[in-house]
């Protein structure tokens, strides 16, 4: 394979200046006011990367913001340079970068696809020919004569995008900006995605949407506070960066005491009649600790402290899964599994355990209650109070709210 784009410990440092004197003067005045001079904050948005990708591939930049995708797309196509290190891009390279970058307000489409037709390398007979294209893929033959502060984000992206697959590219430089288009607009610029990727183009492409990083890309970069954490199989890439936002997850939930262990407080959502009382719900992990946020498939155990000052004769103990727009899942109780409760008095847990959690990503809620076993009397209900947050911290499925569990085979 032909290496396209090489990092070899490349650093990027900017500097920060908490104020900034607005005239002259005010600089001036400020070299002989000690108590006004600011010192400037260094940020360094990428520490040592070392990468390489090759010709043909397609790899995504993952990672929270802040932390150096889209330093690496600008020092990719040289808008800025590195304040240590070298790169190395063979090939002419096609960015869509930031909402309207390249583009003069004050120009009109027509007179903006010349420009950034020529800064990207084309002459300008190379563009005649491409013109009819560019505006019949951004549809914007009704303003492509408008100037393009008159805009709307959409129709920047569009004609951006636009511009920037029809320059025959070598490289193309793609960041989150698609997320702006219309949903049609997004097929499209997917489907051309496609037919360049076939036509062995390397993409280099930023986004949040892991489901698509995942669907178009064949490998990731994962960078965390301007370091490559992880690079690779993007399916691996991808598990690796989503345990570790789950466990950072789940220490804000700990530090914000926020954690497995929830004590009822909301009235509104709270009734029954007495005498026993749920005091406390937990989720636990696999060693019994209390725990937030679950990857799907992990074991999950959820605790119900109860408290009854007086002796109650075989009750029943449930609970209720709810997604967050209130679709009930399922509603298991001990009666349905079977365990009989002879009765209850003072405090004691009941536990519902789940070797594999088959809830797919996303926040749910959980409901608990404790009633008599004639379900005549409501002795305590708890309704939605407990959120439980599910992520998809590795290979599997992505869709919908539950997982089968089923085994593909193949017969031939």
């Amino acid at each position: 394979m032909v290496t396209t784009i090489q990092f070899s410990g490349v650093s990027k440092r900017f500097t920060m200046r908490r104020t900034q004197p607005r005239s002259f003067q005010d600089k001036f005045v400020s070299l002989f006011r000690k108590r006004d001079r600011v010192f400037p904050d260094v940020f360094w948005a990428l520490r040592e990367v070392d990468l390489q990708i090759d010709s043909g591939e397609t790899v995504a930049f993952i990672g929270a913001n802040g932390a150096g995708k889209s330093t690496v797309l600008k020092l990719i196509s040289r808008i800025i340079e590195p304040t240590s290190g070298q790169v190395l891009v063979n090939g002419r390279v096609g960015a869509l970068l930031e909402l309207g970058a390249g583009f003069h307000p004050d120009l009109t489409g027509r007179e903006n696809i010349y420009l950034n037709g020529s800064i990207l390398g084309l002459s300008r007979t190379e563009i005649r020919q491409r013109f009819d294209d560019i505006v019949s893929f951004a549809e914007l033959e009704r303003f492509i004569d408008v100037p393009v502060r008159h805009y709307s984000s959409g129709m920047y992206v569009r004609l951006g995008f636009a511009v920037a697959v029809h320059t025959d590219p070598q490289i193309l430089l793609v960041d989150e900006v698609l997320a702006v288009g219309d949903q049609n607009f997004q097929h499209k610029c997917f489907e051309r995605i496609g037919e360049l990727q076939r036509r062995g183009i390397t993409i280099c492409y930023v986004s949040h949407d892991l489901s698509t990083v995942q669907r178009i890309c064949s490998k990731a970069v994962w960078l965390e506070d301007g370091a490559v954490q992880a690079a690779g199989d993007v399916m691996d890439t991808v598990s690796c960066y989503l345990q570790h936002m789950a466990a950072r997850e789940e220490q804000h939930l700990a530090n914000g005491q926020e954690s497995g262990n929830v004590a009822p407080c909301d009235q509104e959502h709270r009734w029954g009649l007495g005498p026993l009382r749920i005091t406390n719900v937990s989720f636990l992990g696999t060693q019994g600790e209390p725990q937030a946020v679950f990857g799907v498939g992990e074991p999950c155990t959820v605790r119900m402290h109860y408290a009854s000052p007086s002796r109650v004769e075989r009750p029943v103990f449930g609970l209720a899964v709810h997604t967050a727009e209130g679709v009930h899942i399922c509603g298991p109780n001990t009666t349905f599994a079977g365990l009989d409760v002879p009765y209850v008095e003072g405090e004691g847990d009941v536990y519902y355990r789940i070797g594999a959690l088959p809830l797919l990503e996303g926040t749910y809620f959980i409901s608990v209650a404790a009633h008599n076993k004639a379900d005549t009397e409501m002795y305590d209900y708890h309704d939605r109070l407990y959120p439980l947050r599910v992520r998809q911290t590795g290979r599997g499925e992505r869709f919908g709210l539950v997982t089968l569990n089923g085994e593909w085979l193949w017969d031939r």
